[in-house]
C-alpha cells in the first residue's frame, strides 16, 4: 500500500481551507510519484470538519470528488478536528487524509447501503449521538464484524449534525468496515487516574450505587478519597465535583497495564449522593456484578496514557518487522511501517486537558512519529462495542509484512 496522504487548514470559507487542504495532500502524492513511480490512484478518503462548516457538507462532498474522482469518502462532523500535532478547536477547519487501500479490502456503509453479509473483520463507526438506542445499534453493528471491533466516534456539532459515507447523512450510523487483510491496529487510553482500590457493586438499582464489597457505597466513596466525612459542604464538593467513576463488567478488565484502566473501562461522571441511603449515582446503568473504581483526571495521568498506547502500537508493530539480515545494522524502525492514523478523542480532552494548546496532538506526534493524522473531537468516542467518554480511540493502518 502507497504511504497516507494528509492536509488540513483553517479558513471562515471553507472552499479556501478546502483549496489549501487538497494542495498539500496533492504536493505529497505527487512526491510519492516521483520517488517511487507509482501513479495508483487514492481510493479511500477520511474528511473530518469542524461544525462551522456544517451546513456546507453537502457542497464540500462534492468538491472531494471532483477533486479526487472515484474515491471513497467516510468522515463527520465534530466540534474540533485533529491533524498531525495540531488540533482545531472553535475554529472553521478541516483535515482530510486519503489512502490507496485496495478496494476489495475495505467497504463503506450507511444507512441507505448497510453493512451486510461476511467479510467486515473490523469496522470504523461515525454516529450521530441523536440517534434513538445508538449504544445498542453499535452493540449490534459490532456483532456483524469477525473481531466484534469497532473504532471511531459520535459526531458532535452545535448546528448541523452530519456524518460522511458516500454521501451526507443525518441520524444513523455510518462508516467503513475493513477485511482481515488490512493490517490496523487500535488502543484506548482513557487519561484518568484511579485514586483508590478496585471494588464490586453488590447491590445497586439503575443509576444508585447502594453497596461496594458488601458495604455501604458512600462511606467507602469518602475513604477512597480521603474525606473525613460531608460536614463541611464547602471543603468536600470541590473534591467529589473532580472525582469520576471507572466501570467494567464482570468479566471485563478494570485496571489494565501500568495500574491505568483497561480498554473495556467506561469512565463516567459522579452525579449525587444520598445519604439517606448512605449511596452514590453515576451517570450509568449499573448493576450488581460490575467493578468499580473512583478516578481523576489530570494532566500527567492523560500524558502518561497517551505515552503508553503510542508505546503498545510500535511494539506490536516490532514484533511484526523482519529479522536482521546484515550483521551490525541499525535494528529497524517500526514507526516506518505506519501509514496513517485516525485519532478520535473526547470533546473535553484536547489541549486544555493536556497543558496547552495542541498539546495532546503533539504527544501524539513525539511518541509515534510524524505519521499522516486526521480525528476529530467527539461527543463520544467508540471502542469495541462500548461508547466511552473522556478517552482517546488511536487506530493505525500498518504496511504489510
Amino acid at each position: 500500500m502507497a504511504p497516507f496522504c494528509s492536509g488540513h487548514a483553517s479558513h471562515p470559507d471553507w472552499r479556501m481551507a478546502f483549496a489549501m487542504a487538497a494542495a498539500q495532500v496533492d504536493a505529497q502524492l505527487d512526491a510519492h510519484r516521483a520517488d517511487a513511480g507509482d501513479g495508483a490512484a487514492p481510493t479511500l478518503g477520511w474528511c473530518y470538519l469542524t461544525d462551522a462548516y456544517a451546513p456546507q457538507a453537502d457542497a464540500l462532498l462534492a468538491a472531494l470528488r471532483e477533486r479526487w474522482p472515484g474515491t471513497d469518502w467516510v468522515g463527520c462532523v465534530g466540534v474540533g478536528v485533529a491533524a498531525s500535532g495540531v488540533e482545531y478547536f472553535d475554529e472553521p477547519a478541516l483535515v482530510l487524509l486519503l489512502s490507496s487501500l485496495p478496494r476489495h479490502g475495505y467497504r463503506v456503509f450507511s444507512g441507505a447501503q448497510p453493512l451486510d453479509g461476511p467479510g467486515a473483520f473490523a469496522a470504523q463507526v461515525h454516529a450521530d449521538p441523536g440517534t434513538p438506542d445508538v449504544a445498542e445499534l453499535i452493540q449490534e453493528l459490532a456483532e456483524r464484524t469477525d473481531s466484534g471491533y469497532l473504532f471511531g466516534g459520535l459526531a458532535a456539532s452545535r448546528s448541523r449534525t452530519v456524518t460522511l459515507a458516500n454521501g451526507v447523512w443525518e441520524g444513523g450510523l455510518s462508516g467503513v468496515a475493513f477485511g482481515a487483510d488490512v493490517p490496523l491496529l487500535s488502543r484506548v487510553t482513557q487519561g484518568s487516574q484511579p485514586v483508590g482500590p478496585m471494588r464490586h457493586i453488590t447491590a445497586a438499582d439503575r443509576h444508585v450505587v447502594l453497596e461496594l464489597d458488601g458495604q455501604p457505597a458512600l462511606p467507602l466513596l469518602l475513604a477512597d478519597l480521603g474525606i473525613a466525612d460531608l460536614d463541611n459542604p464547602r471543603a468536600v464538593l470541590p473534591r467529589l465535583q473532580a472525582t469520576l467513576v471507572g466501570l467494567s463488567a464482570a468479566d471485563e478488565a478494570l485496571i489494565g497495564r501500568g495500574g491505568q484502566f483497561g480498554t473495556d473501562t467506561r469512565v463516567r461522571h459522579l452525579i449525587g449522593l444520598d445519604p439517606g441511603r448512605r449511596a452514590f449515582a453515576v451517570a450509568d446503568l449499573v448493576e450488581p456484578g460490575m467493578r468499580l473504581a473512583f478516578c481523576q483526571r489530570d494532566v500527567a495521568a492523560a500524558r502518561r496514557d497517551l505515552v503508553r498506547i503510542c508505546s503498545e502500537i510500535r511494539e506490536a508493530v516490532a514484533e511484526t518487522l523482519p529479522a536482521e539480515t546484515v550483521p551490525g545494522s541499525p535494528p529497524a524502525d517500526p514507526a516506518q511501517r505506519i501509514l496513517g492514523a485516525i485519532y478520535v478523542s473526547c470533546s473535553g480532552r484536547g489541549g486544555p486537558h493536556f497543558g496547552g494548546p495542541s498539546a495532546e496532538l503533539q504527544v501524539l506526534r513525539h511518541a509515534l512519529g510524524d505519521v499522516p493524522l486526521a480525528g476529530f473531537f467527539a461527543g463520544g468516542e467508540i471502542a469495541r462495542h462500548h461508547v466511552y467518554g473522556y478517552t482517546g480511540v488511536l487506530t493505525v493502518f500498518v504496511a504489510a509484512s
